[in-house]
C-alpha cells in the first residue's frame, strides 16, 4: 500500500485508527450499519467477516439475527426474504460461493432490492485453488449489481459504508470485492469512521398484510424491467460520485495517478495498484511518461471516461474471458487498448518489479497484443 491512513488524513477529524485485517474492517462498517439480518456460509477467505459479526452480536454490540444456512443459495435467499420484507441486510461469499448463490443473485437484483454482499476475491477452480484473482466477482458483471474493488482494508472498510447509502437509494444491490490474504487477511491501520448511516430506505416491502404480486411469470415485463435495471445501474454513478463527495474522505469514481500528460496509461484494479503506482513513481523518475488508472467500480463502467483519455493504454486483468481480460474487453469496447495482460491467476503474486519490466517493455513498443504473464 503506497499511502498510509495517516499520510491521507481525515477530513473531518473523526474516527479511530485500528489495526484491521480486511475482513475485520468490514465488520465494523457493517456494525455501523446497523442490520437486522445476517446469513451467510463459510468458505476461505470470506469466514472471518461472518465469525467476527457473531462476535460482535454475542457480545451486545450489534443487535442483529444471524442465521447459519447450509450453502451460499440458501444465505442468499435467506437475505433475499428479509430484505424483501424492508429489513437490512448483510451477506459475504468467495469463490465457488458466489457461483453457488449465482441464481439468488439475479433474484435480488431483477426484484430491485437493495443489499450489500461483501467478496474477498478468490479463483475459481479448477484446477482447486484458494488464492486471489477476481475470477469470481467478475461473475455479477452481467448480473445487474454494482460492483465495487477496494485496493486495500481502508477502502474496503469505506466502500462497504457507502455501498449501504448507495444501494438502499437507487434500489440496486452492492458487491464489495477485496482481493483474497493481501487484502482480507493483512493487518493495516484503518480509520473506523464514524459515518451516520441513513434509515433503511427501498422502494417497496412485502409484509404479511401487503397485497402484491412479485416477479410472476411474464413475457414483455421481463424485458423492459431488465433494461430499466441496466439503465438505472448505469444512473447510480450519479449517486455513487455524490455519495463518495459527501464522505468524510471523498471517494472518486476511480482514482487516476500521474495520468497528467502521460504518454502510455495502465488500467487495473484491485490490491496490487500499490505496487503498480511504485512502478510508475520509478519509471516517471527515468523520464518515461506513465499514469494509471485504478479502477473502484466495475459497475458502473466509466467507458466515457476512458474513451477521453489521453495515451496509449495497457489495461491489466486478473480474469480471463475467452482470448482476452474481462478488464480488457470493457476497455477495447470504447477504445484501442495496445495490450491486455492476462496475470496473478490463482494468487501469483507480481511485485513492484514484475510491474516495472511490464510497463517499460510496453513503453519501448517491445509488448503488445493479449500477454499472458508469467
Amino acid at each position: 500500500m503506497q499511502q498510509s491512513v495517516r499520510d491521507r488524513g481525515n477530513k473531518d477529524g473523526e474516527g479511530e485508527v485500528k489495526l484491521l485485517t480486511g475482513n475485520y474492517a468490514v465488520a465494523e462498517a457493517v456494525k455501523i450499519a446497523k442490520p437486522e439480518i445476517i446469513a451467510a456460509y463459510p468458505i476461505t477467505p470470506q469466514t472471518p467477516v461472518v465469525e467476527k459479526l457473531s462476535e460482535m452480536i454475542e457480545r451486545g454490540e450489534l443487535n442483529a439475527k444471524m442465521i447459519n444456512v447450509e450453502s451460499e443459495h440458501s444465505a442468499m435467499a435467506v437475505v433475499f426474504g428479509a430484505i424483501a420484507g424492508g429489513s437490512r441486510a448483510f451477506t459475504a461469499t468467495s469463490s465457488h460461493g458466489l457461483a453457488y448463490m449465482y441464481e439468488m443473485c439475479w433474484w435480488v437484483a431483477g426484484s430491485r432490492l437493495p443489499l450489500v454482499m461483501a467478496v474477498p476475491t478468490r479463483s475459481i477452480g479448477a484446477p482447486w485453488n484458494i488464492h486471489a484473482d477476481h475470477s469470481d466477482v467478475m461473475l455479477l458483471r452481467d448480473a445487474g449489481w454494482i460492483i465495487a474493488m477496494a485496493e486495500n482494508a481502508q477502502e474496503a472498510f469505506d466502500l462497504t459504508l457507502q455501498g449501504f447509502m448507495v444501494s438502499e437509494e437507487v434500489n440496486i444491490p452492492y458487491a464489495i470485492g477485496y482481493d483474497a490474504f493481501q487484502v482480507s487477511h493483512a493487518v493495516e491501520p484503518v480509520v473506523v469512521r464514524d459515518v451516520e448511516i441513513p434509515e433503511r430506505r427501498q422502494a417497496y416491502s412485502v409484509t404479511p398484510d401487503t397485497v402484491i404480486g412479485l416477479n410472476a411469470v411474464t413475457t414483455t415485463a421481463r424485458h423492459y424491467a431488465r433494461k430499466d435495471l441496466m439503465v438505472d445501474l448505469e444512473n447510480s454513478r450519479k449517486v455513487i460520485e455524490r455519495v463518495g463527495r459527501e464522505y468524510p474522505e471523498e471517494y472518486g469514481f476511480y482514482e487516476e495517478y500521474r495520468t497528467d500528460g502521460a504518454d502510455y496509461v495502465v488500467v487495473l484494479t484491485g490490491a496490487w495498484a500499490g505496487d503498480a503506482k511504485e512502478a510508475v513513481d520509478q519509471l516517471r523518475s527515468e523520464g518515461v511518461r506513465v499514469g494509471l488508472v485504478k479502477l473502484r467500480y466495475i459497475r458502473p463502467f466509466p467507458y466515457e471516461d476512458l474513451r477521453k483519455m489521453d495515451g496509449e493504454f495497457m489495461v491489466i486483468d486478473r480474469a480471463s474471458s475467452g482470448n482476452r481480460g474481462i478488464l480488457g474487453i470493457e476497455v477495447s469496447s470504447v477504445r484501442d487498448v495496445a495490450a491486455n495482460v492476462i496475470a496473478g491467476l490463482g494468487g501469483i503474486e507480481l511485485t513492484q518489479d514484475d510491474f516495472y519490466g511490464l510497463i517499460k517493455r510496453f513503453a519501448e513498443g517491445r509488448l503488445s497484443g493479449v500477454v499472458w504473464y508469467p
